[in-house]
């Protein structure tokens, strides 16, 4: 009846109508997308450890420092209280020389990294008295300290306190062996991911240190 000319639906206000409603319904879609998206990507740092933050004073930083000041904190904790546990023993000298090189370098290094921080506006890991003790945070703290390489747990640190004095410092320098080796390991991640410069010169200067004395440690070990 029409013939194969269809051209009169495209002037109809009915096709018109509809062509408008599946472009308004186009573009919803596509706005819906892009706001669902970028909900999924976030500005939270947790969600992508690279993405760089100012802070207030001016520090440029990302994820990666955040874990590494927050993870090294309650690490360079247990190994003071690791020093505090050679107080009364009887030690070689050169084994002192190094308990008395790890308390005096990490105790300045904790709160360094506690000021970067509370700089951020992040949270600063919980310590109990005296700012170094840890030994009363429970099971719990077992758990979420799993994590991090080369942490003690709450048994270990008993069985150091408790052992003799004959197997005690051969017992204090094999866990510091591997206590040391876990921040070597934090040290690395910290310098490849990290952007706030005094933290990844931090971590090279832990990884230098702890490295040197890893080696000596294990010398003593074997003499």
């Amino acid at each position: 009846m029409f013939g194969s000319d269809r051209s009169w639906k495209r002037d109809t206000p009915v096709f018109t109508l509809v062509a408008s409603r599946k472009l308004a319904v186009a573009f919803a879609t596509a706005a819906t997308l892009a706001l669902s998206l970028t909900a999924c990507g976030g500005d939270d740092p947790a969600d992508d450890p690279s993405a760089v933050q100012t802070a207030e004073n001016g520090d440029v930083f990302n994820g990666a420092d955040v874990a590494f000041a927050s993870d090294m904190i309650p690490h360079h904790t247990q190994a003071i209280e690791m020093v505090d546990l050679t107080e009364g023993r009887t030690l070689d000298p050169e084994v002192q020389q190094i308990a008395d090189a790890i308390r005096n370098a990490q105790a300045p290094e904790i709160e360094t990294m506690s000021g970067w921080l509370t700089s951020w506006g992040e949270e600063v890991p919980e310590t109990s008295e005296g700012g170094h003790d840890m030994s009363d945070m429970g099971g719990d703290s077992d758990a979420d300290m799993g994590s991090m390489s080369g942490m003690m747990t709450s048994e270990d640190m008993a069985g150091l306190a408790n052992a003799s004095d004959a197997e005690f410092q051969d017992m204090w320098l094999s866990m510091m062996v591997e206590h040391h080796t876990g921040a070597v390991e934090m040290a690395e991640a910290e310098q490849a991911d990290g952007e706030f410069a005094d933290a990844v010169a931090l971590a090279e200067q832990i990884e230098s240190s702890q490295t040197e004395e890893i080696a000596t440690m294990k010398d003593l070990l074997s003499s």
